[in-house]
């Protein structure tokens, strides 16, 4: 039977999957948010609300969040638009500050006390949530929406005049994008039973960019891959005490230096494709 602190690690494995794949989304149409993070409080924050206050059950509750924090990536995406690369990054990171500084100013929820009371959850429940996103954005890469997506990324002026609306495949990344971090935020309060606006700061939104980056960027099961190994190397590493974590930075900086498109890439696949059998 697995440990309570292993169970534990797992968990938060699934719950940081949640978070890289909303950045791969964004990524998908050619964009980079740093501000993720301030959905993923969002999430956690009105979903704590609405089991603990109102009373709503956790799946139900879950759903509002998404659609919440969704219809907020929409609203953040529209001015998002007339920014690109470090310009579009600041705005975003600017976003998830403020969200951050909203919460710690909101006494009904705790403020800089932090939020409580919240039910526990399995690794089950996490997992299939986690799982059936996944899921979900693996059908989508192949579709007809992700291959628009592509295009604006590769091209936006292109694919603008092929007649695609880049406008709102870019707008709907975010919103999608936005709610897929809700629902990571959502179970993050659930398995941690207890929340504060620190939890949702800048360097949650690194730890999604860097799950992507090093999993691999242009497949989604590589957002599985960074998840994994932000979560567990640190802990295989523990044999070096106080080195571990210069340690995990040197790894980090040797399998970008090796493998700047990360673990995974489509090349990977379609060579695992050709060697099965006929």
């Amino acid at each position: 039977m697995m440990s309570t602190y292993y169970a534990g690690l797992l968990a938060d494995v699934g719950i940081l999957l949640l978070g890289a794949l909303s950045v791969y989304i964004i990524l998908a149409t050619g964009q980079l948010s740093l501000g993720n993070a301030g959905f993923m409080g969002i999430g956690a924050y009105l979903s704590s609300y609405l089991t603990v206050t109102v009373g709503i059950p956790l799946t139900l509750a879950l759903v509002i969040a998404a659609v919440t924090a969704g219809a907020i990536g929409v609203i953040v995406g529209f001015p998002a638009l007339r920014l690109n690369g470090i310009y579009l990054a600041m705005a975003t990171l600017g976003f998830g500050e403020m969200v951050r500084s909203f919460f710690l100013n909101l006494s009904p929820m705790g403020g800089s006390e932090g939020f409580h009371g919240m039910q526990h959850i399995s690794n089950g429940y996490i997992w299939s949530w986690a799982s059936a996103i996944l899921l979900l954005v693996m059908i989508l890469e192949h579709s007809q929406v992700w291959l628009e997506m592509r295009a604006v990324r590769d091209d936006e002026t292109a694919a603008g005049l092929v007649g695609l609306n880049t406008t709102i495949i870019k707008v709907g990344a975010f919103g999608f994008a936005a709610a897929v971090a809700a629902v990571s935020g959502g179970l993050f309060a659930h398995h941690h039973l207890y929340i504060e606006p620190g939890n949702f700061s800048f360097e949650r939104s690194i730890d999604f960019v860097l799950a992507v980056i090093l999993g691999g960027s242009t497949v989604s099961p590589g957002a599985l891959i960074g998840a994994l190994l932000l979560v567990m190397l640190p802990e295989y590493l523990r044999f070096l005490a106080e080195w571990r974590f210069a340690a995990f930075g040197a790894l980090l900086i040797a399998m970008l230096l090796l493998r700047r498109q990360g673990i995974l890439d489509r090349s990977l696949f379609r060579a695992f494709a050709l060697r099965r059998p006929a």
